[in-house]
């Protein structure tokens, strides 16, 4: 991952972008992205940048904010002062001191595959919008049998008087 290749695209710092990004070559993101990120080279991440992504690539450099798991064939580099949220998959990783890292990581063998979901991953959802907190409901108990409904010959006879209704003065002879 040498620093002076030149890159294909830059997605630069005041640009916001939503969607899903592939690539081939060489891709940095200094402005805002949300969505997904598939390539087999090398995408790099500056020091201004806020994405919120799930990542595929060959190899990650990571110097700003990352919200999202990354999935690496070749190696993850955390540089200062990166903030990473999420999981990291590669077979070699480089974190320095200072970075912010919270989430897991595994280290795959050289040259393998990262492993894919046995599901679709969870769409990442857009920094932009905020959505209200929902807390993790509690199973209510499931009610008993509901009873049948009253045949005829339990409903009283609508047109007599209840036995527990008093009389109206008047109904009285």
């Amino acid at each position: 991952m040498a620093d002076h290749d030149p890159f294909n695209a830059i997605l630069g710092k005041g640009c916001r972008f939503e969607g899903k990004l592939t690539f081939h070559g060489k891709v940095r993101i200094d402005g805002a992205f949300a969505g997904q990120i598939v390539s087999s080279d090398t995408l790099v991440i500056g020091a201004g940048a806020d994405v919120t992504a799930e990542i595929d690539v060959g190899s990650l450099v990571l110097q700003g904010k990352l919200t999202g798991n990354v999935r690496a064939t070749e190696a993850i580099e955390l540089k200062q002062p990166a903030e990473m949220r999420g999981n990291l998959e590669a077979p070699a990783l480089q974190i320095d001191r200072g970075v912010a890292f919270e989430g897991m990581s595994k280290m795959t063998r050289p040259g393998a595959q990262p492993a894919r979901p046995a599901v679709a991953p969870t769409p990442v959802a857009s920094p932009y919008a905020r959505a209200p907190y929902a807390p993790t409901p509690v199973s209510a108990p499931v009610p008993g049998p509901v009873p049948a409904p009253a045949t005829d010959a339990e409903r009283p006879d609508e047109g007599a008087p209840s036995a527990a209704a008093p009389l109206a003065p008047d109904d009285r002879t």
